[in-house]
């Protein structure tokens, strides 16, 4: 059964071939038959009643430096494929929710992964508000008191943007730090959004666990450990990844959260934990597909291919 799968991505050109979540689906559907279109988001387009995209026929190849092919530009309707992929990554901004309107016009004659409905109203640092047991004390609020009452309450916290991405913007704060409310003032200065401050987990330094799940179904897991001298373990951010195995606590996390992805559409989705706590649960643009599939000697990919192709 061969597809017509829309990639809607950031620009393809500078993306790590050895790392990027978007290419090696993009490489497994290339590998089933499914034909493959790549646009921007920028190029999103609602025409008198018709959601189009202008990009380009796309072939990958795993090849560093000469990674892609494009054919000739054109404009496509979306409801004519089969299979849209929301990939770009956050900021989960206006530009990135309107994006997500636009695409609840098509889905789900044509299948968006991840629906795009549940994406705009599950980002990740929100969604985990509807498990308060799985995770640690969290807050959020843009009133400067407010989070002083919090960080007095509990000690060393985390303090970050509630849309950002990619460990941008986090940072830790002890018990009686003097820097708080010149952080409040910066972020203030940079947005209107409330921030998030969650109790710092000292268990963060033996690494920040990756879970992929497919379907609401955990398929593997891995674990990104802190450079020196960091607080965050994002790859992004010189996070190194190893191999690791999913706990019996993993398993209950993923029990409990895996009935509401499968509800909401969320077919490929990637939730961190450190040590026995749920913190994010990313459905936007998750990552980490390639990094499991060495260590584990899995194909992730096929599996979140099979996962569409039996909605298709």
């Amino acid at each position: 059964m061969s597809l017509k799968i829309a990639f809607q991505m950031d620009p393809i050109g500078p993306i790590d071939i050895d790392a990027d979540s978007t290419f090696r689906i993009a490489e497994e559907a290339q590998s089933r038959g499914h034909s493959l279109f790549y646009y921007t988001p920028d190029r999103l387009a609602y025409d008198q009643g018709r959601v189009t995209a202008k990009g380009w026929p796309l072939t990958v190849q795993r090849v560093k430096g000469d990674h892609f092919r494009l054919g000739e530009e054109q404009t496509i309707g979306l409801s004519d494929v089969d299979v849209v992929w929301l990939r770009q990554d956050p900021p989960f901004d206006m530009s990135y929710i309107t994006t997500t309107h636009i695409l609840d016009m098509v889905h789900p004659d044509t299948l968006v992964v991840n629906d795009p409905f549940w994406v705009r109203n599950y980002p990740e640092k929100l969604l985990v508000l509807n498990f308060p047991d799985l995770t640690p004390p969290t807050m959020i609020a843009r009133d400067l008191a407010t989070l002083k009452t919090f960080r007095d309450k509990h000690g060393d916290v985390i303090l970050k943007p509630l849309y950002g991405n990619g460990g941008a913007g986090v940072f830790k704060l002890k018990y009686g730090d003097s820097n708080l409310a010149s952080l409040h003032e910066l972020f203030a200065g940079i947005s209107r959004e409330p921030l998030i401050i969650q109790q710092f987990l000292p268990d963060v330094v033996k690494g920040d666990k990756r879970v992929i799940l497919i379907n609401g179904e955990p398929v593997g897991a891995i674990n990104r450990v802190p450079a020196t001298g960091e607080t965050r373990s994002n790859m992004h951010v010189g996070g190194r990844p190893e191999k690791v195995a999913l706990t019996d606590r993993d398993r209950e996390i993923c029990a409990r959260i895996g009935p509401l992805l499968r509800e909401k559409g969320q077919i490929f989705v990637g939730i961190d934990v450190i040590g026995d706590w749920l913190t994010e649960i990313n459905v936007t643009s998750p990552t980490g597909i390639q990094e499991l599939e060495r260590f584990d000697g899995v194909n992730i990919a096929e599996k979140i291919w099979h996962a569409i192709e039996a909605r298709r």
